[in-house]
Parts: structure tokens; sequence; C-alpha cells
């Protein structure tokens, strides 16, 4: 039986980035100068459009090797897609993903589809990076600032929609969050230089901030009130617009994080969203906050914002602290 846990098993040199961190992507060294960064990921529709759901879930999927401070080089599709369905559909969603892949300036190369009663869309993206150069989410340092570079929301807003709680209008926003590469925002932090990085996803600002905190065996402190979200989640969370993943996350975390008093309900739920092709949350030395924020701003990361601090551990259970 194979162990995911044996390291002598699975013991490589070359290894620069497994999967003991919970990180991003893969990295793979293949030379002095240059290593290789793996991810995929593929999922359900969370628009009704299938160009623009095409265009989330590659942005999504590139998302990874900009995390890591790498390049995308490749690009493959992975689909799945029932045959009572109407083909244009299934080229609809691979433009839309082709037309993202692009901007992004990858290659795509290929892919692969399986017929599946639920339609499910994504990318294989292998990326490259200069082995010293790989950024991950364990290397946050005790002072460091923590930037997040794009709102929450996209979950609440995508279960409101789906319930019509919103109409089209009130998802354009989520949609422009959803479909913005994380490319400016990557190269922005490349040039300015930082020490740890993770894209926020399914796991939700708080499910991915623990990640980094573990792996950097430090804690985290989040100043709710900074935490940008897009228009109306706060509402739409109180009339209960709230993807069954937002309560999964908060269960998760629950035991690892201290709330002050003043953090309401509405805004733990909104720390726990399930995010799709969300922004990057990074930490960078405290006197390159400001110098990263500029350069972000001026690369289009509008949405940029301080959102908290690393620092010490008090003890073994005081990994986060919502404030």
């Amino acid at each position: 039986m194979c162990h995911l846990n044996d390291d002598k098993k699975y013991a490589d040199p070359n290894l620069i980035v497994g999967f003991d961190t919970s990180d991003d992507a893969g990295v793979y060294r293949i030379s002095d100068d240059v290593a290789l960064i793996q991810t995929l990921d593929f999922f359900t529709p969370v628009v009704d459009d299938p160009y623009i759901f095409g265009q989330i879930a590659a942005a999504n999927a590139l998302s990874d090797v900009y995390a890591m401070g790498g390049k995308p080089l490749t690009a493959m599709n992975i689909a799945c897609f029932a045959c009572s369905l109407d083909a244009k559909i299934l080229a609809d969603i691979l433009r839309g993903g082709a037309d993202k892949v692009q901007e992004s300036g990858t290659a795509l190369v290929g892919g692969h589809t399986v017929t599946d009663n639920e339609v499910k869309y994504g990318l294989s993206v292998t990326g490259v990076i200069h082995p010293s150069k790989v950024i991950t989410n364990s290397g946050a340092k005790p002072g460091d600032v923590l930037i997040l570079t794009k709102p929450l929301g996209s979950g609440v807003i995508t279960t409101a929609f789906k319930f019509d709680m919103i109409d089209e209008h009130g998802l354009q926003e989520a949609i422009h969050v959803m479909s913005t590469l994380n490319k400016a925002a990557s190269q922005a932090m490349q040039r300015i230089g930082v020490n740890g990085c993770t894209d926020v996803t399914g796991f939700g600002l708080l499910g991915h901030a623990y990640e980094m905190a573990n792996g950097s065996k430090l804690a985290i402190k989040i100043f709710s009130s900074k935490v940008p979200l897009m228009r109306q989640v706060t509402e739409l969370i109180k009339q209960e617009a709230v993807p069954g993943g937002a309560y999964s996350n908060y269960a998760f975390v629950e035991k690892w994080i201290t709330f002050s008093q003043n953090v309401s309900q509405q805004e733990r739920i909104a720390l726990c969203d399930p995010q799709t092709s969300g922004g990057l949350l990074i930490s960078v030395p405290r006197e390159k906050a400001d110098p990263l924020l500029k350069e972000l701003h001026n690369r289009g990361v509008k949405w940029s914002t301080i959102i908290g601090e690393v620092t010490t551990k008090d003890n073994v259970d005081n990994v986060i602290t919502v404030v």
C-alpha cells in the first residue's frame, strides 16, 4: 500500500515543493537554472454562461503558477461533458478557456474530454521558475504584512444568483473578479520581493491563511474591517445566501482561530467563503508593503490592500486571530 506521508519512498533531491505543506503547486528542479511548476484544477460551472465559465476556470487554474512566482508555459484542457447536451456549450467553454490562456501568454497544447453527466472544466498547467526564486505558502516571517489582491465574496454572490436573490447585473462584479488573471499581481510581488504567497480559493481566506501560518510555523492576525468584500456580500449572508463550503470551511478552521467579540457572524462567514479564482494572499516584509501596494496599483490590481500581519505563536493553538 502506498502512503503519501512516506518521506523515504518519495524522497527526490530535485523536488523543491511537494504535498507536505499544502502548497499551490508542485515544483521540480530540472537544471541549476530552471524548475517546473505543475498544477491542475477543474470544477463544475459557477455561472450559466459557458464562455464566461471557461474564462473563470482557466484563470483559476493559472493562478497556482502565479502564486508560486512562476511563468505559465503550457496548458492542457480537462473537460467532462454529457452527450445529451449541445456540443456548442462545450465549444463555448473551451473558447473561453482558450482566450484566457492566450491572454496569459501561455501555449494551449491540447487536452482530454470524458463523458460525464455533470459538466466540469479546467486546466493542467506547467510553468517555469528559477529554483532559487520559488515563492511558497510557508515562507512568511514574523513582522510581515499581509496583502490581499482581490475582494472576497464570489461564493456568496454566485449562490445568491443561483437562488434568484440577485440578477445578472448583481453578478457582474463577481464575474469580473473571478475572470481577472493574477498575472499582474504576481509580476508585482516578484519585482518587489516577498516572503510568502498563496492564492485564496476553495478553503476561503481563513483556510488559506491557516495553511500559510501552519506551514511557516507562525501565527497570523487578520483585521476584519480591512478585508475587501464585494458589494452586497454582508447583506446576502444575512439573507442566508451562503454556500455549504463556507460552513465547512468555518467548521474546519474554528479550533485554530480566535475571533474578537466585535467580529460579526456575517464577517466570520465572509472570511470563510470559498472563492473561485480569488486573489493572492502575500506575506511581505513591512518595509516593502507600501512599495508593493504602489506597484500593484500601478499594474491595475486596484483591490489590493493590507489586511493583516504575521506574528510569533503564543501557544500551539493560537494560529489565527481575527480582530
